[in-house]
């Protein structure tokens, strides 16, 4: 997910979602979700398409589609990569919703690289609550593991 949140190494809150539904995850979050090619990983990606949007691929010969009821599409947000080294929908197609565990809200890579995610509009608006009252920066960094 560089360069929204950098490498591979670091710590994310995440805000977990009794159920990510249209009402809970936004197009533009950047959320944690089950990785549809290896069952017990997870995968950080933005949620770019949800039911109804209508997906056009660059390729003329591939069809437009849209994505039915409790499907999404989700992208890294790393541009430099191709779309099959990216690991998120154009390699491996829409999501179920269900598959998505929550929206990442703030993230910690070292002592001076910390600070919260750019989600919607709408979420962050949910989660400032959150990052203001019950997020402690300096327990999470020594919780953090380098």
């Amino acid at each position: 997910m560089a360069p929204t949140i950098g490498g591979q190494e670091g710590t994310l809150l995440v805000r977990k979602l009794p159920a990510a539904d249209p009402t809970r995850v936004f197009v533009g979050d950047v959320v944690l979700l089950k990785d549809p090619g290896k069952s017990d990983n997870y995968l950080v990606r933005r949620l770019a398409a949800i039911e109804g949007y209508e997906m056009v691929s660059k390729d003329e010969k591939d069809e437009p589609f849209v994505l039915e009821k409790d499907q999404c599409w989700v992208l890294a947000d790393n541009e430099t990569l191709k779309p099959k080294e990216a690991n998120d929908s154009r390699k491996f197609g829409p999501v179920p919703m269900t598959d998505i565990i929550g929206r990442v809200i703030y993230y910690l890579r070292t002592a001076v690289d910390h600070g919260p995610v750019q989600n919607s509009h709408f979420s962050m608006r949910k989660d400032s609550p959150v990052l203001e009252v019950e997020l402690d920066v300096d327990e999470m960094a020594r919780n953090h593991k380098t």
